[in-house]
């Protein structure tokens, strides 16, 4: 059996403070990564935010010898990861995974869809696989498929979040799960870091929070309406994308729709859109966002925000 290239034990003990910065399709980009995995937290990346798999292939490139630098001079520097969606719709899917493997991505993320074969590619070279889920079900069925973690994806997550509460949903999967878990939803300052650990989680998983950062590759506005918006502010819909997001409101009615009257969750998204209107994109024209934006005040270097979220961590102890 190849030699895990992360010892998840050790690792937990090393970052600067238990968090993975989530990939975010658009947001995230090399030097976001970078600036994370340098400020000793886990900096990820969606693989389809490099428009092509040739790009990706550059960009993990560009990642591994900046990363490699930074060791070469001292810097305690975070394993890094890459997030593949892996549903039938990912035409690139298998490309993207092969580059994945080629570069030995330590830490790689599955999300919407069953890992299935992924995680033997990943074991293959010694990576780490978690994937993320957003009920019991879905987490029995990523254990199944030889996941090494499991990422809940509670309710208030931004993004593709889910509805259970972390109170509950924690629980019930460390009743047959004792590996790794990370949680995701509503987590941007250190204290919930730390309350994410006494509820039972290993790593936090925190989205949103690193949206309003330097390195991020978001508008202005985009940044400037989280630091605007309380959790009152988001729209929970599937609307944009089929399956249900957690959005800005505000970026919706900026794009002259009524939240009023978006989809709910479980309604069919298949139905013809508005008469003469395009529909707006996901992620691109209708940012995503999660309930934790309330706490939000500052666009920080992402190393600031590092150690803001290590002070606030170690005073809640």
């Amino acid at each position: 059996m190849t030699e895990p290239l992360i010892d998840l034990e050790k690792l937990y003990g090393e970052l600067t403070v238990p968090v993975i910065a989530a990939p975010m399709f658009i947001v995230t980009v090399p030097d976001l990564v970078v600036a994370c995995c340098t400020a000793g937290i886990v900096g990820a990346f969606p693989a389809l935010n490099a428009r092509e798999p040739d790009t990706l292939d550059g960009w993990l490139s560009e990642i591994e010898e900046r990363l490699a630098m930074a060791r070469n001079a001292g810097t305690y520097v975070a394993p890094h990861a890459v997030n593949l969606i892996v549903h039938r719709n990912n035409q690139r899917l298998d490309e993207d995974l092969a580059t994945v493997v080629d570069h030995r991505v330590p830490l790689v993320i599955t999300s919407v869809g069953k890992p299935g074969d992924i995680a033997d590619a990943v074991h293959g070279y010694g990576g780490t696989l978690f994937h993320d889920v957003t009920n019991v079900r879905h987490a029995q069925k990523a254990l199944e498929s030889r996941a090494d973690g499991l990422i809940l994806v509670c309710a208030g997550a931004g993004g593709h979040a889910g509805t259970t509460n972390p109170f509950a949903l924690v629980p019930e999967v460390r009743s047959f799960f004792d590996g790794p878990v990370i949680l995701s939803g509503c987590i941007s300052d250190g204290r919930s870091i730390r309350a994410a650990q006494t509820l039972g989680a290993d790593l936090a998983y925190l989205g949103t929070r690193f949206i309003a950062t330097e390195e991020a590759n978001a508008p202005p506005l985009y940044k400037e309406t989280i630091l605007d918006s309380g959790a009152a502010d988001i729209t929970y819909t599937p609307e944009f994308s089929g399956i249900p997001g957690s959005y800005l409101t505000k970026s919706i009615v900026n794009a002259g729709l009524d939240p009023a009257d978006l989809l709910l969750p479980g309604q069919s998204a298949n139905r013809e859109y508005r008469s003469g209107q395009d529909k707006p994109k996901a992620w691109s024209t209708i940012w995503g966002a999660g309930q934790g934006v309330g706490t939000i005040s500052e666009v920080l270097p992402a190393v600031e925000l590092a150690q803001r979220l290590k002070a606030e961590y170690e005073a809640a102890a």
